[in-house]
């Protein structure tokens, strides 16, 4: 990794936790598939768009319907935990 993209995504994990007012460290928890069944969504301001078969890392289980999850372009958001499937 070059410095310039470590940086970026030190950038990037500041602005989540200053959005999400996560404290702590990031620690992904598991990964999970979106299912392949579920229609694809446009993100919003705190959701995460979702992809057919993309597998998302899961940083916290929010509550019993979202999960607060990072795509693989390291974007934040919620996520229903209705769409997911565990690996």
């Amino acid at each position: 990794m070059t410095l310039k993209a470590c940086k970026k995504e030190e950038k990037m994990d500041r602005e989540f936790q200053k959005k999400f007012k996560f404290e702590g460290s990031i620690n992904v928890l598991t990964q999970m598939m979106v299912d392949p069944a579920t229609t694809e969504k446009r993100g919003g301001a705190k959701t995460l768009p979702l992809r057919r078969g993309e597998i998302l890392d899961v940083i916290q289980f929010t509550n019993e319907e979202q999960i607060l999850c990072r795509n693989s372009q390291r974007r934040y958001g919620y996520v229903p935990q209705a769409v997911m499937l565990p690996l």
